[in-house]
């Protein structure tokens, strides 16, 4: 059904099998990158042909916004989810990185980031990473969501990321906050992917227009010359920022 999208987890009573639902969408129309076809093509190494998932991408994005070519760097994956942890690494991996996955069966955690240049953590436990773990200088991108009751928050909720914020800010030469770091890129990554699986069906072969974003990461604002691009740009909205906050 072309008007199909599948929000996992799958919030239901009844017994769904998750993957047997993800796989019955066509990789065509895949822009989350989680059937087996896309998911098997990245870990080939076929980046052309497949859809990536869109938290992993944008991790990629801010990393090349910070600079960094993770061509022969120590590159630490920290998580081995299917959504960000094991395509995260396959991305690093064909950027030609050095890539080293821990998650929870590995021990001494902190030696394994410490020889890091870009550590990417996705491990869903607040603050796992402290900052006396981190390479002086490293870059480092967080992935985490952990909210907790906060009754002087709007929302009543706050929200805690795997990074120790605070210290690893003073020791890494770029840190992404949370929350306002790593989520802005996932939904500008997805709907760079919706818009890509329009083109392909449909023919057409030019490229995307960049869009400026404006991201902080230690302290620093990324380059505003940002080679993100997303659905904004295509369907001719004329701005789509990632505000410092």
């Amino acid at each position: 059904d072309p008007r199909a999208i599948l929000q996992v987890p799958l919030d239901c009573n009844t017994g769904i099998d998750e993957a047997l639902a993800t796989n019955a969408l066509s990789p065509s129309k895949d822009v989350d990158g989680l059937t087996d076809v896309n998911a098997g093509r990245l870990s080939r190494g076929d980046l052309k042909r497949c859809f990536t998932p869109c938290t992993p991408s944008g991790c990629m994005v801010l990393i090349e916004e910070a600079g960094v070519d993770v061509k022969g760097k120590n590159v630490c994956v920290v998580g081995r989810s299917k959504i960000v942890g094991a395509p995260m690494h396959d991305l690093l991996l064909w950027a030609h990185g050095t890539v080293t996955t821990c998650h929870s069966r590995t021990p001494d955690l902190g030696y394994h980031i410490k020889q890091a240049d870009v550590v990417v953590v996705a491990a869903g436990k607040k603050e796992l990473v402290k900052g006396d773990m981190i390479k002086p200088g490293a870059v480092v991108i967080d992935c985490g969501i952990n909210p907790e009751p906060d009754a002087t928050k709007k929302s009543g909720v706050k929200l805690w990321g795997d990074v120790e914020y605070g210290a690893a800010k003073e020791v890494a030469g770029y840190i992404t906050p949370v929350p306002g770091g790593v989520g802005p890129m996932t939904v500008a990554l997805l709907m760079r992917n919706t818009v890509t699986s329009a083109k392909r069906m449909n023919g057409i072969t030019s490229p995307h227009k960049p869009i400026r974003s404006y991201s902080t990461i230690a302290g620093r604002q990324f380059p505003p010359a940002a080679r993100c691009y997303s659905t904004a740009a295509s369907l001719g909205l004329r701005a789509l920022r990632f505000l410092k906050k």
